[in-house]
């Protein structure tokens, strides 16, 4: 029977441990904790970099740019068209919010809006000849 009993005490303890657990990882603790983090969403904003010039080059420096202003660029190449007449930014999904952050780093561009949530960019940069002067480089 004192094995029972041992059995029993070892049992309740487990129990008790375990409750009080569950109710320490659901306190509410005056809302300190922090919301869980979701990859991919935040604050950071995510482009891409199209050079419509014929400059090369351009699109590597204007993604250098926009990495030391704190922007995600997640890729830089070559425009299909070249036939901007000025850098455009335009805004893939959300509001213009991150379009705007671009044009504030670049110090110029006109923002458009084409939604195209497949991308998963927050807007793509078309480098147009306006920034490609900006930054010494023949268009």
């Amino acid at each position: 029977m004192e094995r029972a009993g041992r059995f029993t005490l070892i049992a309740a303890i487990a129990v008790a441990v375990a409750a009080a657990a569950v109710l320490w990882s659901q306190r509410d603790d005056g809302g300190s904790r922090t919301p869980d983090v979701i990859p991919g969403e935040g604050t950071t904003v995510v482009v891409e970099v199209l050079n419509a010039t014929t400059a090369d080059g351009l699109a590597r420096e204007v993604a250098r740019r926009l990495r030391r202003a704190g922007i995600d660029v997640v890729g830089y190449g070559s425009a299909r068209d070249a036939s901007l007449d000025s850098t455009t930014i335009v805004v893939r999904r959300g509001d213009s919010t991150a379009a705007r952050q671009v044009r504030q780093a670049l110090g110029l561009g006109r923002i458009a809006v084409d939604y195209n949530p497949r991308l998963l960019l927050d807007a793509s940069v078309l480098i147009g000849p306006d920034l490609a002067r900006a930054l010494g480089f023949h268009p």
